[in-house]
């Protein structure tokens, strides 16, 4: 008989295979400024080798003032997305005041992490304006890390996207052009990375009085990058 130890051992195993193999696709970006946080995305949805869709949606509005990114399996990061969205909801009822996006992180970590050994399979980005910390951006791993970041991306096209980010990221950037710094680190992950991709890019501003969301054509990522994408 298997003794419990080696049992979640196997299923660490398991579940480690498991999360490599969803989190190879996607390319998602986060950056913070001065008044404001911008959240991109690729919208590519594969399955294996196989495209099951070209437009999907990436990024999901928690609130007015609050959005995640998902890289991952979109099941398990809807269920997420839902369940912060309704603790948001009745935080706000009962104290009269919008929640604050560290406890955001904070309630989706504990989840992440207290379900480590049979996960959620999913990386997020959870960006906004905090009604009391201003603009705030925070990384959350499949295992539950948390961690406040000036600029993060998730997904397999990530390490193309954050050098593209680096180079020209300042945070005194406005809104036309962090959205367009955003759109050119997705872009040029896509034009290196096979599982990134889809028809356009998604983008979403997240400001005190401002959510706005994006989605630019071929064409029009084709203006802001001055070139072809591939």
């Amino acid at each position: 008989m298997e003794t419990l130890d080696l049992i979640l051992r196997k299923n660490s195993e398991r579940v480690k295979e498991l999360i490599d193999k969803a989190l190879k696709g996607t390319t998602t970006v986060g950056m913070v400024f001065r008044d404001h946080v911008v959240l991109a995305a690729d919208k590519k949805a594969t399955a294996g080798i196989y495209v099951a869709h070209k437009i999907v949606k990436k990024i999901i509005k928690i609130d007015d003032r609050a959005a995640i990114t998902i890289a991952g399996l979109v099941a398990d990061a809807q269920v997420l997305a839902d369940y912060i969205r309704a603790e948001a909801w009745y935080y706000q009822l009962l104290n009269g005041r919008p929640m604050p996006l560290r406890s955001m992180a904070s309630i989706l970590g504990l989840i992440l992490n207290e379900s480590k050994y049979f996960p959620f399979i999913v990386q997020l980005i959870l960006g906004g304006y905090d009604y009391y910390e201003g603009p705030k951006l925070f990384n959350i791993e499949p295992y539950g890390d948390v961690t406040e970041e000036k600029i993060t991306a998730t997904g397999s096209g990530s390490p193309i996207a954050i050098g593209v980010i680096e180079a020209d990221y300042r945070p005194d950037l406005g809104v036309e052009e962090s959205v367009k710094l955003a759109v050119k680190a997705v872009a040029s992950a896509i034009a290196r990375d096979v599982f990134s991709g889809g028809i356009g890019i998604d983008a979403v501003v997240i400001g005190k009085d401002l959510y706005r969301e994006y989605t630019f054509t071929v064409d029009e990522i084709k203006k802001i990058l001055g070139r072809i994408t591939a």
